[in-house]
């Protein structure tokens, strides 16, 4: 048996014995050649089926990305006020470290529930409106960002919970505005056209 293969390098690409016509472009991870794939949609939706992700499916990373981002804004937050507390009772050491780490985790942990809570309830508010509704819209999200600071504070009584609820409402208001405005000018056209 010959060993001339194990002299000659390992190559994936085209042979050089083939006329320059037939070689093809291949693909330098998987070697294959481009022209089999067809121009096929990425992902494969039921018939019917909307093409985007709907508010049900958007909830789990909304209320994971807050509770997240109230996690790492507590965090900062409890970090400045350790070292502020930390200072004025002159610690040091261990002991500095150790108040330090539970101001993190204190301020940190309510602020991620914080968070949390208030995107599991505007994501409530956002999917019962679509279910209720039937269509998803900008509507819902103003409407649930309202209902969300009405709920958020009624246990604190009626002035304050009224006062949530305009928070919400300005809050996700400005919010549509916002993405109707980045998007394109006639989306808000459209949204002025339909609703106003």
């Amino acid at each position: 048996m010959s060993d001339d293969y194990l002299s000659k390098p390992l190559s994936f690409g085209a042979s050089p014995a083939l006329p320059s016509q037939q070689i093809q472009p291949l693909s330098p991870y998987l070697n294959y050649d481009p022209r089999f794939l067809q121009n096929q949609p990425e992902f494969i939706f039921p018939e019917g089926a909307s093409k985007q992700r709907g508010r049900f499916e958007l909830a789990f990373s909304q209320i994971g990305s807050s509770a997240m981002i109230g996690a790492g804004i507590g965090g900062m937050a409890g970090f400045y006020n350790g070292v502020r507390a930390t200072a004025l009772a002159n610690q040091t050491g261990k002991l500095r470290r150790t108040q330090l780490l539970n101001h993190v985790m204190k301020q940190g942990a309510a602020t991620a529930n914080t968070l949390g809570t208030v995107a599991v309830m505007y994501s409530a508010f956002g999917v019962l409106l679509q279910w209720a509704r039937g269509e998803d819209d900008e509507i819902n999200t103003i409407a649930a960002g309202g209902a969300t600071g009405l709920l958020y504070k009624s246990t604190a009584g009626l002035r304050k919970c009224a006062l949530g609820g305009g928070i919400g409402l300005a809050l996700s208001s400005l919010y549509v505005l916002w993405s109707m405005s980045g998007g394109s000018s006639g989306k808000l056209k459209e949204f002025r056209s339909q609703y106003l």
